[in-house]
């Protein structure tokens, strides 16, 4: 583009100069106009290319001009060398103001190479205020880890002694009730609610010290795991008339996981689904085949999760329920990755919440067998 500007300002400046070949001597207007003009093409070319095109331009005005000073050769020295001095006004001013631009590209470079530094030590800045923010967001929440393994630890003495207590008694009501007896199954699950109890503190605990859930205990198929949350949730699924739908996949394989982890994680999840939901509520449970593993869906007709708070749903001390303790979903998360899988949200197909957990695959059942 400034190349083409350059052979325009050259031309302009030919054409200045045949006009005053062109004009007769006398019409001194006219060769006044011309040389005013020839100013234009100089000032331009010096604004445009700095010194040096201001320079040349002025040079090639200069030769322009030589021309028209034949007509006043004749006329002696006054009048020759007052046309003469054109000349020299033309190379002064394509000097100055190429001057000028010049110095003024070099501000205008100078300027844009610190706007580029600030700009970069903003991004700089701005990272590390990031990084800065993060630091104190993960010490705040060691600090609460702490404090919480402490009082966890407290916790969990005072719970288990109850709990062998509570162990004992079920031992002794199990010997008076036979196993035929219609009330043996309650029994039952009071000891297996016990043994996971125990599990579950020992899980809080294993969570607070910043180690690694451990895949302990027997395994059973995900679908008999579901259905043995609803019925130890049936109170509370009664109690706000909330219905339930267990929907396996037709072609879907028995699959094995760890039973005292997945109720733990379930029963968390579908916990909040009830309080989430109003009365006459709906909550549906999928599970299906999913790539090499399991997926488990868990969907609600609850009031959803807002968009805002969606990435901190996982997050430690963050609670969206009165009341809540905010490590629910986190022990939640923790478990399903120590069993390699993964837990997300997302809006349900009821509008509400809905909770995907994915289990790979690692020991589905063959002829029976895990």
């Amino acid at each position: 583009m400034k190349i083409i500007l350059f052979f325009l300002l050259t031309a302009f400046v030919a054409v200045l100069g045949i006009l005053h070949t062109l004009t007769p001597g006398h019409m001194i207007f006219f060769h006044d106009t011309y040389r005013r003009l020839s100013y234009f093409p100089i000032t331009i070319g010096a604004i445009l290319f700095g010194i040096r095109g201001g320079i040349v331009l002025a040079v090639l005005s200069c030769m322009a001009f030589v021309p028209h000073l034949y007509m006043f050769w004749a006329r002696g020295p006054q009048a020759y060398y007052s046309e003469l001095s054109e000349i020299v006004f033309y190379l002064a001013a394509g000097g100055v103001v190429g001057l000028i631009s010049s110095r003024e590209n070099k501000l205008r470079e100078k300027y844009k190479t610190l706007s580029e530094k600030l700009a970069g030590s903003y991004k700089r800045l701005h990272e590390q205020a990031f990084q800065l923010v993060k630091a104190e967001q993960q010490l705040g929440q060691s600090q609460k880890l702490s404090m919480l393994g402490h009082v966890s630890a407290s916790l969990a003495h005072e719970i288990k002694n109850p709990l062998a207590s509570i162990k004992g008694a079920a031992e002794i009501l199990a010997d008076e009730v036979p196993q035929g007896h219609p009330k043996h199954k309650f029994i039952e699950i009071m000891r297996l609610e016990i043994a996971r109890l125990n599990n579950s503190v020992e899980d809080v605990l294993t969570y607070c010290r910043g180690r690694q859930h451990q895949d302990r205990g027997k395994k059973q198929t995900v679908e008999k795991i579901v259905n043995r949350v609803v019925t130890l949730l049936e109170a509370n699924i009664k109690e706000k008339f909330i219905g339930v739908d267990i929907r396996p996949k037709p072609s879907i394989r028995p699959f094995l996981t760890n039973e005292a982890a997945m109720i733990q994680v379930l029963m968390n999840i579908i916990i909040n689904a009830i309080d989430a939901v109003e009365k006459n509520g709906r909550i549906l449970v999928d599970i299906g085949d999913y790539e090499n593993g399991c997926l488990i869906k868990i969907s609600d007709d609850g009031p959803g999760i807002d968009e805002a708070m969606v990435t901190k749903v996982f997050e430690s001390f963050v609670s969206f329920k009165e009341g809540g303790t905010g490590l629910g979903l986190s022990i939640s998360k923790r478990i399903v990755e120590s069993l390699g899988g993964k837990i997300s949200v997302e809006k349900s197909e009821l509008g509400g919440a809905g909770f995907l957990i994915f289990l790979p695959e690692k020991t589905f059942l063959n002829n029976g067998h895990g």
